[in-house]
């Protein structure tokens, strides 16, 4: 995954929504337990470590230079997710409400998805606004991204932690 193939952080971010959104369909259109579960692994790895690195590098960059209220929310919808994808990780495919939790799962993502990339006011619109240096990000977020791939690959990530306590300190 080279830096070159993203132009900033934004695109880079993007990708990621990108191809869960790809994940989340083709869970929807799969059928048999087995490629469900091996879909909805990938889907909560990919959250995982996109959520990571938001909350890592990515929002840290931009805490007091856009809406407050955007900030926050984006955080506590992350935290939303984590819950989910805990959830799902943790019962499996045999649990009665998988395929219920991870299509609400989609729903809360999408949701999240929108509020980050809309166009005029979105989180992403208000941080580009602020003149960072997106390039820069991108390259410290591909690096995190690119340990947190390895750590998920040999012997996974741990259960996702939620962020929101972060913000009672702030």
């Amino acid at each position: 995954m080279p830096k070159e193939q993203f132009t900033d952080a934004i695109a880079l971010l993007k990708a990621d929504h990108r191809k869960v959104e790809d994940l989340f369909a083709r869970f929807c259109k799969s059928s048999g337990k087995d490629r469900k579960w091996q879909l909805a692994q990938e889907i909560c790895n990919e959250l995982k470590i996109h959520a990571m690195i938001e909350e890592e590098i990515f929002y840290p960059a931009f805490e007091g230079k856009i809406d407050d209220d955007l900030y926050h929310e984006a955080y506590v919808e992350h935290d939303g997710a984590k819950v989910l994808i805990n959830d799902v990780l943790a019962n499996g495919p045999d649990d009665a409400f998988f395929e219920a939790k991870v299509t609400v799962l989609c729903e809360e993502i999408s949701h999240h998805v929108k509020e980050e990339e809309r166009p005029k006011d979105g989180f992403f619109a208000q941080a580009r606004e602020t003149g960072a240096d997106m390039v820069a990000l991108r390259d410290r977020l591909m690096a995190r991204k690119q340990e947190l791939m390895a750590q998920a690959e040999n012997g996974g990530l741990p259960p996702a932690q939620m962020a929101a306590v972060h913000l009672e300190a702030a």
